[in-house]
């Protein structure tokens, strides 16, 4: 377990050589787009915390509360981000 700072969970845990990272969120971002970015650039730490990058994603679970509305700027985001040799 890495990242053990607050007690209710890990922020990484990775076993038998795969890494889990916790679910991330953004109350910082005005926007859906702003947001995407804010915890993509998390999720980039956490990975390289955890010995590791975006080009070795095997899954990835993204969850929108409003997702009428919100996808399009999501979807655009995820798309500059994402290794486009290696999409999980």
């Amino acid at each position: 377990r890495i990242g053990i700072d607050d007690p209710r969970m890990s922020r990484i845990v990775k076993h038998n050589n795969v890494l889990y990272i916790s679910g991330q969120t953004d109350a910082t971002g005005h926007d859906i787009s702003t947001q995407t970015k804010n915890v993509l650039n998390k999720v980039d730490a956490l990975l390289k915390e955890g010995g590791t990058d975006k080009s070795r994603l095997l899954t990835a679970s993204i969850w929108l509360k409003d997702i009428e509305n919100d996808f399009q700027g999501m979807n655009s985001v995820w798309n500059q981000w994402i290794d486009a040799y290696n999409k999980p």
